[in-house]
């Protein structure tokens, strides 16, 4: 599922970080958090990298 889906904010791809639960825009610097299995693509929700 992971080839389907992209950065909402750069369209390009993600990696999925398991330690953390999230997929990882480099492009973006954002991290995306997976919750209960189901990845949530909101910008709002999104974490900073450092």
């Amino acid at each position: 599922m992971l080839e389907v889906l992209v950065c909402p904010v750069t369209r390009g791809a993600l990696v999925y970080d398991a330690v953390r639960q999230e997929l990882v825009s480099r492009n973006a610097g954002l991290a995306f958090p997976i919750r209960n299995g189901v990845p949530v693509m909101l910008l709002d929700e999104a974490r900073r990298l450092d």
